[in-house]
């Protein structure tokens, strides 16, 4: 049974992680180990825990001299973590789909993608974390602790090059999101593959786009 005690450190890493990963803190941002215990309300003990934390999951880098400071992902990068993505995660997609598993989570989640489409608009912190939780899902369903750790890892690189880096996909990428999760219900292996080979392509191709022509 997994421990389910969750230290200060612990809770103070997630708090930072989920600035990282919904824009709050942009890349180079410098992380003060007294700015954000004052922030957070928490010593300066566990800020420094959950930094080494970010900087282990490659979420931030540190700099001689300095406070370390929040990652960036360059577009080569993120091109090449597109690619492997649209690898596991077709193949993730293609499993959860055949898996029988429940998939009321996933109705659940389907609803909540087309109130964001419907209005009001979420947040970003909130449209994030749904995302963030129906890929997951997908790979849970999966049934491989591997592919899981692959594309959770991935996914969290992907979060912190688009917060600001790609033009309004929110009812394209909920769309998107909706045609996956159908195909996942129905139980159609290759059509939930297609899908997310759809959704990752289209994201490829809005960064690029948005490089070249940014406004």
């Amino acid at each position: 049974m997994a421990d389910k005690t969750e230290t200060l450190g612990d809770t103070t890493f997630k708090r930072l992680k989920a600035m990282i990963l919904d824009g709050t803190l942009e890349p180079g941002t410098r992380l003060s180990e007294k700015k954000f215990a004052d922030h957070l309300g928490v010593s300066r003990t566990p800020v420094r825990e959950a930094i080494g934390q970010l900087v282990s999951e490659g979420l931030a880098k540190r700099s001689a001299g300095s406070a370390p400071v929040v990652s960036s992902v360059s577009l080569n990068e993120i091109m090449e973590i597109l690619h492997v993505r649209s690898l596991l995660e077709c193949e993730a997609s293609r499993k959860a789909a055949s898996s029988g598993k429940s998939t009321a989570e996933l109705s659940d989640i389907r609803n909540k993608m087309q109130g964001f489409i419907d209005g009001p608009r979420p947040t970003a912190a909130e449209h994030s974390a749904l995302d963030m939780r129906l890929h997951f899902i997908l790979a849970e369903m999966a049934g491989s602790n591997l592919l899981l750790e692959l594309i959770e890892s991935l996914k969290v690189k992907t979060g912190m090059y688009d917060q600001g880096s790609i033009p309004d996909r929110l009812v394209p990428g909920c769309e998107e999101h909706i045609a996956l999760i159908d195909a996942v219900i129905a139980g159609e292996p290759e059509a939930a593959s297609a899908a997310m080979k759809l959704h990752l392509s289209n994201v490829r191709k809005s960064i690029i786009s948005h490089i070249y022509h940014p406004f």
